[in-house]
């Protein structure tokens, strides 16, 4: 007696890259479907029985695996419900190397095979896989070259000016495949570039928009969404006003070509208004915008010559602020970090300095800043008392520029009526301050003085409150926290020599003297020679 098959469960897979015929009685996907359903009742004694599940892609290129079928027939494999899928040749599966050896694991993991009606194959053993692969690899290849034999079509088509297809831009039709102008909706871009060249702002616009209640254009998809009918948003807007199309241009990628269709606006008009984006990048670069600008953003570099930003950080009431080196998301380097207190007095010191001196080793510099003198004499002097806003303006009048180096600090600048640069280089030293890398200004450059260290002032006063706490019993809310052998340390600093005291408060001590290195000292000595010659001072 001849022992019945196993009967197995056959699914059978069809695609097509288009929608073009899909909508005919008997298109693509069913003459698939026919051929593979004959194959599998061909197969009949072996026990194949086809699934009543459709398993379509209309439309869905084999580049990659999110179809719609694709996904829920992986699914049913993956479930138990499907042993065989049939296709009518590999490349309607797939047409990526890498997709089709994800699709072999999920079939080898659920004791599932393929079959190809007009290709026969085994993919059980490694002859039938090699020649899969080889004939993949050829769908592959296939693809890629369709793919740029399409984008040298549509590139080429563009360099006629012609429009080839996507959104229609608001203000325009399609007809006959052509953008035509539609006069409704094109008075209303008019009116949309001549009042951004009044205004010189994008949410001012679209604030105007939505109160006289102009939206974007309803569109529906095949699908039958509907979208769009909105007010219009920053980024839409920020997008039709650059848009070339509107002065009767094409944009491929970086390029730009004269198009077939008929011009919105004039070329003058999209040229100011272009020249306003432009501009209000630049201000906002610069800062020209804020409310309390930074006075040096736009302007300075670090030694690698990044530019540097300012940021700031909290700590309590208290709030500082600083330069750092601009980095790409992700950018693990070290950054530059500086206090923005000390580097702006610096250069605004300088330059007043530079203003008010004809002193120069080269005779043609000293002219240059004898003339300099003469005719910027009123802002040599009121310079440094200058509120930050006009601080500001003057070095964006000036072309200034500063560059930090390790042991130095560069000033460029050009007054507005002279051609020669004027050149500052300042001696700096760059300290360690626990993770912060600070270039801190050498004190005898006498152009301004730097801000105490704060950590240090808090160092004195915690060790004359511990000299009152351990000495004269007098407790200090601020020392709670502290044991006693750290009360006992702050104490021995209570006697440090009163001109290195003075020279802390003042800010003037050496630029290397930081909090953490007196605390690392295990026995300070008492001696204020000693103590002088120990903390570098001379």
């Amino acid at each position: 007696m001849v022992e019945r098959a196993k009967r197995k469960r056959c699914a059978i897979y069809t695609r097509k890259s288009t929608e073009d015929g899909l909508e005919q009685d008997f298109n693509s996907l069913d003459a698939q479907r026919e051929a593979c359903a004959a194959y599998i009742l061909s197969q009949a004694s072996e026990g194949w029985d086809a699934v009543h599940e459709l398993y379509d892609d209309g439309g869905w290129s084999g580049g990659n695996m999110k179809r719609p079928a694709l996904v829920q027939l992986l699914d049913d494999v993956t479930a138990g419900k499907v042993d065989i899928i049939v296709v009518y040749k590999v490349d309607r599966l797939t047409r990526s190397l890498a997709d089709f050896a994800k699709i072999v694991e999920i079939l080898d993991e659920n004791e599932a095979s393929f079959v190809s009606v007009t290709q026969s194959f085994n993919t059980t053993n490694s002859m039938g896989r090699l020649t899969l692969n080889v004939l993949l690899s050829f769908a592959q290849f296939e693809r890629e070259v369709t793919g740029e034999r399409i984008r040298d079509k549509v590139a080429a088509s563009k360099k006629k000016g012609m429009w080839m297809g996507g959104g229609v831009p608001y203000g325009y039709k399609v007809e006959e495949r052509q953008l035509v102008v539609n006069e409704a909706e094109a008075e209303t871009v008019r009116h949309m570039f001549q009042r951004y060249v009044e205004l010189k702002s994008v949410p001012q616009l679209v604030d105007e928009l939505a109160v006289k209640d102009i939206k974007t254009r309803t569109r529906t998809w095949k699908s039958g969404r509907a979208v769009g009918g909105i007010h219009f948003k920053t980024g839409t807007l920020t997008h039709l006003l650059k848009n070339p199309i509107y002065v009767g241009k094409v944009r491929h990628k970086d390029k730009i070509y004269d198009g077939e269709h008929s011009p919105i606006i004039s070329h003058k008009v999209f040229d100011l208004v272009q020249s306003v984006f432009a501009e209000n990048r630049r201000d906002n670069a610069l800062g020209k915008k804020s409310c309390n600008p930074s006075l040096l953003t736009g302007m300075i570099t670090d030694p690698d010559g990044k530019p540097m930003t300012p940021t700031h950080a909290k700590k309590g009431s208290k709030r500082f602020r600083y330069y750092v080196t601009r980095t790409p998301p992700g950018d693990k380097s070290d950054k530059w970090r500086m206090p923005a207190g000390e580097i702006e007095r610096l250069v605004i010191s300088a330059i007043s300095k530079k203003l008010n001196s004809a002193e120069s080793d080269a005779q043609e510099t000293a002219e240059i800043l004898s003339q300099t003198i003469e005719k910027h004499e009123v802002i040599a002097d009121s310079l440094p008392d200058m509120s930050i806003s006009e601080q500001y303006q003057m070095l964006i009048d000036f072309n200034a520029s500063v560059s930090v180096n390790e042991s130095s600090i560069g000033i460029e600048f050009t007054p507005p009526d002279q051609d020669q640069t004027v050149a500052i280089s300042i001696n700096a030293k760059l300290v360690s301050k626990g993770r912060d890398l600070k270039l801190v200004i050498a004190a005898g450059e006498g152009l301004a003085k730097r801000d105490p260290d704060p950590v240090l002032l808090r160092l004195i006063a915690h060790a004359f409150a511990a000299q009152d706490q351990m000495v004269r019993g007098i407790p200090s809310p601020m020392l709670s926290e502290y044991s006693k052998r750290h009360l006992q340390q702050l104490t021995r600093l209570s006697y440090l020599a009163p001109d290195i005291i003075s020279s802390i408060i003042d800010g003037t001590q050496p630029v290397n003297l930081t909090g953490r290195k007196i605390l690392r000292i295990g026995s300070l000595p008492l001696c204020w020679g000693s103590q002088r010659a120990m903390f570098g001072f001379k």
